[in-house]
C-alpha cells in the first residue's frame, strides 16, 4: 500500500517523537517501504551543528542508530532553509516531492490556542501535498 514513507525528524527534541518513529518503522515493516527521515536546518551556524554538512552527518548518525532499535534501515535527507522555524512546512511539502514520499508520519502536539490562528505542521502538509498524512501524538 506505501511505498515509502517520510518522517519529519527535529533532532532538538528527540524524546517527543519516540512514539512517531516507533509508528513509522511497524508501517515501514508491515508495508515493505522505505524509510526516510527529514530534517531542516539553517545554513548558518545553530544549536545543533555549525553547517548543514555536519547537520547532515548527525541526521545519518541518529538515522543508522535509531534503525537499528527498531529494525528498519532508514534514509537519511537534511535540508537547508533561509529560516527554518518559519520555512518548516514549505520544506516538508518539497522534500516529499524530493523522496517521493507516499505517506508521511509526524509527532504531533495537542491543539492549542494557537491552532485557532494558523495551522498545524501536519495540516499544512496534507492541504499542501497529495500524499496521506499520519500525527501520531505522544500518548
Amino acid at each position: 500500500m506505501f511505498k515509502t514513507i517520510m518522517v519529519p525528524i527535529d533532532l532538538g527534541h528527540l524524546p517527543k517523537i519516540d512514539r512517531a518513529l516507533a509508528t513509522a518503522a511497524d508501517l515501514a515493516k508491515h508495508y515493505g517501504a522505505e524509510l526516510t527521515y527529514v530534517s531542516v536546518t539553517a545554513a548558518t551556524p545553530g544549536p545543533l551543528a555549525h553547517n548543514p554538512k555536519e547537520f547532515a552527518t548527525k541526521l545519518e548518525a541518529f538515522a543508522k542508530e535509531d534503525g537499528g532499535k527498531r529494525g528498519v534501515v532508514p534514509k537519511a535527507h537534511s535540508m537547508v532553509a533561509h529560516d527554518p522555524t518559519t520555512d518548516v512546512d514549505d520544506v516538508l511539502i518539497k522534500a516529499v516531492d524530493e523522496i517521493g514520499a507516499d505517506l508521511v508520519v509526524m509527532a504531533s502536539h495537542k491543539p492549542g490556542f494557537a491552532e485557532y490562528f494558523w495551522p498545524s505542521n501536519g495540516g499544512k502538509l496534507a492541504g499542501h501535498t497529495g500524499v496521506s498524512v499520519m500525527l501520531v501524538r505522544d500518548a
